[in-house]
């Protein structure tokens, strides 16, 4: 059966409580990244917002004004974004992550001149990838 998305009400924002009955356990592996990233090694920031085109609230984190990920919750994890340029390719091939995300990313089709870079994460063992990813992004120009 296929993962459905979750947060669809544009009535309801996702607050902690509503993110922690969506998610379960996941919240807290949530809730861990969503701390670190907000620390002062990353200081990036979040907000959620509800997009009418997707129909469903996600949540942008940024560094400045630039945006380094959307994140979108779905039954049973969350899904973290990344959208990278053919350009940078080759300097994510020597980052320290599995040849697995390697792989993925080299034959997944571009959306325009952007190639998405997406992790599901369920468990807190696939954060330290997932900040690496994190910390390559906000290095970009």
């Amino acid at each position: 059966m296929e993962a459905q998305m979750a947060l669809r009400d544009a009535e309801i924002f996702p607050s902690d409580r509503v993110l922690k009955d969506t998610l379960g356990d996941v919240y807290d592996v949530l809730e861990s990244f969503l701390a670190t990233i907000t620390n002062e090694a990353y200081l990036l920031s979040f907000e959620w917002r509800y997009y009418n085109d997707g129909k469903a609230w996600l949540c942008k984190v940024q560094h400045k004004k630039k945006t380094i990920l959307w994140l979108s919750v779905w039954e049973g994890f969350f899904k973290v974004s990344f959208f990278f340029t053919e350009k940078h390719l080759e300097a994510i091939a020597a980052l320290d992550i599995s040849e697995a995300i390697k792989t993925e990313l080299a034959s997944t089709k571009a959306i325009g001149r952007l190639i998405p870079m997406i992790f599901n994460i369920n468990n807190a063992s696939q954060l330290e990838e997932l900040l690496t990813v994190v910390r390559f992004k906000k290095t970009l120009k």
